[in-house]
């Protein structure tokens, strides 16, 4: 009986540890949901990067911290998608929360991050 309630908090816990993190969008996605202007992006990179060059119609978070609820959309069912430097950064989860605390359930993340956009050879916008 005890390695059963053991076995169970341990997936409990494994459970839990995988609900902060959010579904990868990929860069194809997210070209689709921005032509069709169902996504906002919020760019996790600090200002000085954002000024440098982000993903076109891009949120910069840090400057938006504070007012975050004033520039995403009413629809709380709306694609939200954060991103930060590329694969191996993980700062994107700062805006993905602050999303998801204020009630929005369709939250994702560009895992390739900006890195990867450049890479593509997708448009920046300054």
């Amino acid at each position: 009986m005890k390695k059963l309630l053991v076995f169970c908090a341990a997936a409990l816990c494994a459970v839990a540890v995988y609900a902060v993190h959010y579904p990868e969008i990929k860069i194809t996605e997210l070209k689709s949901a921005m032509a069709s202007k169902q996504v906002t992006i919020i760019d996790v990179n600090g200002t000085e990067s954002y000024r440098q060059g982000h993903i076109p119609g891009a949120v910069d978070f840090t400057a938006n911290k504070e007012k975050l609820a004033s520039v995403l959309p009413k629809d709380k069912n709306a694609l939200v998608v954060a991103y930060c430097g590329g694969p191996k950064c993980n700062a994107y989860e700062s805006a993905a929360k602050a999303a998801q605390k204020l009630g929005y359930t369709n939250v994702k993340h560009l895992a390739a991050g900006i890195s990867g956009w450049q890479e593509a050879g997708e448009r920046m916008e300054k």
